[in-house]
């Protein structure tokens, strides 16, 4: 499967070894992954870019999206040109997983009633388990995808859970499902 991974170029001050991370793990899946844009890529590089070079590159940022089965975005960096890569595969229906480090969600993304958009916060302990999760759901292997609302008081006992026991909220709740019915 192939994959197409972005990030914010400003924010490999800070999050580097994060985006190595994520294209570590997704490799290890056995996906190949376009990251080289992000990874290889400098802050300076694109400002000397010319009119005529960003064009010839998003023509080229338009096939990598389009060719690709899903998307990994880590936008713990705020980015507009993230967004609009975001927006490029909505437009195109490709399954999307962003994640995010710390504080809280994108605020335009975090609500996003999509189902091909899976917004979640990750840590170390986290991480392996989400990209997992996202890709079965991308192959198929997942039966579903299970979408409701709920509360602020439970949403803060899931977090508070989620991150004590090192999980992923969604992998918490399929665990408390698989023990119930084995009782029934």
């Amino acid at each position: 499967m192939t994959v197409y991974f972005t990030a914010s170029i400003a924010g490999k001050k800070h999050y580097l070894a994060n985006y190595q991370k994520i294209i570590e793990l997704l490799e290890k899946k056995g996906c190949q992954v376009i990251s080289d844009h992000i990874i290889k890529s400098t802050e300076q590089e694109v400002r000397l870019e010319t009119k005529e070079e960003r064009l010839k590159f998003q023509k080229k940022l338009e096939v990598w999206i389009a060719s690709s089965d899903f998307m990994v975005v880590e936008t713990s960096f705020p980015s507009i040109s993230v967004g609009y890569e975001i927006s490029l595969a909505q437009h195109l229906n490709k399954p999307i997983l962003i994640l995010y480090s710390e504080g809280t969600p994108p605020t335009l993304l975090a609500h996003n009633m999509d189902e091909k958009v899976v917004c979640e916060k990750y840590s170390s302990e986290t991480l392996q388990s989400l990209i997992a999760d996202f890709i079965n759901y991308v192959q198929g292997a997942a039966d579903s995808r299970f979408t409701f609302f709920i509360s602020s008081k439970i949403a803060s006992h899931l977090e508070k859970i989620s991150r004590k026991e090192k999980i992923p909220k969604s992998v918490y709740l399929r665990q408390l499902i698989e023990k119930d019915m084995k009782n029934h």
